[in-house]
């Protein structure tokens, strides 16, 4: 099996690898939506549709799971525990995505726009994807300064100020268009989602308790 075999299988689902670390003796392989074709498939699904909650989740599990059974891998998912799968830690590991100046990870291809779905272990060793530079060591960086309430002052993220702002008036532009700061980057604008998406990810933040 190679990695793109893998694309290949993920793509008409919208999926894409995001990231390629080791584990144990195998590999893991970090999936994500490619945004500029995902909710076009996605809005049409069952999980979409149904009117219960966690969609996005029921969705994720139902597809990933059946692309390791393809693949005779384990899936795994962000949303699964305690405990939970080091998501963060094979991003870091990969050499392919790196944490950006305001915390979320940042992809060379991507941008901001890099999140994940769920994972796929495989028993085989995987190439890595090509290592290159971080697009972070050579940026102004505006991400840092395009939050209108300062939610990722001090290299940190504010979740509740976030949170309380996306809830006024003023934060309907956060709400319908997706976080201002990751539109900042200038790497990746291809892959920012179309509104609904962007709407059904914030709006699920807004009511929740704890980040993602």
């Amino acid at each position: 099996m190679t990695l793109d075999q893998i694309t290949a299988l993920c793509a008409p689902h919208g999926l894409m690898p995001m990231a390629v670390a080791e584990e144990g003796a195998g590999s893991v392989v970090l999936l994500g939506p490619d945004n500029r074709v995902f909710w076009r498939g996605f809005s049409r699904s069952p999980e979409a549709k149904d009117g219960t909650p966690h969609p996005l989740d029921r969705w994720s599990k139902r597809v990933i799971t059946a692309l390791a059974v393809q693949l005779n891998a384990t899936p795994v998912f962000p949303c699964e525990g305690p405990p939970y799968a080091p998501f963060l830690r094979w991003a870091s590991e990969s050499g392919s995505v790196w944490p950006s100046p305001i915390g979320p990870f940042v992809g060379a291809e991507t941008g901001l726009w890099i999140s994940f779905r769920g994972a796929l272990i495989l028993a085989e060793r995987l190439p890595k994807k090509p290592e290159t530079e971080a697009p972070c060591q050579t940026c102004a960086r505006p991400c840092t300064q395009a939050c209108p309430v300062g939610a990722f002052e001090g290299g940190r993220y504010d979740a509740d100020r976030c949170r309380a702002h996306i809830a006024t008036p003023a934060g309907q532009v956060c709400l319908t268009k997706g976080c201002l700061a990751r539109a900042a980057c200038p790497v990746g604008p291809d892959f920012a989602p179309p509104p609904a998406q962007a709407e059904l990810h914030m709006t699920a933040f807004l009511n929740s308790s704890v980040t993602s």
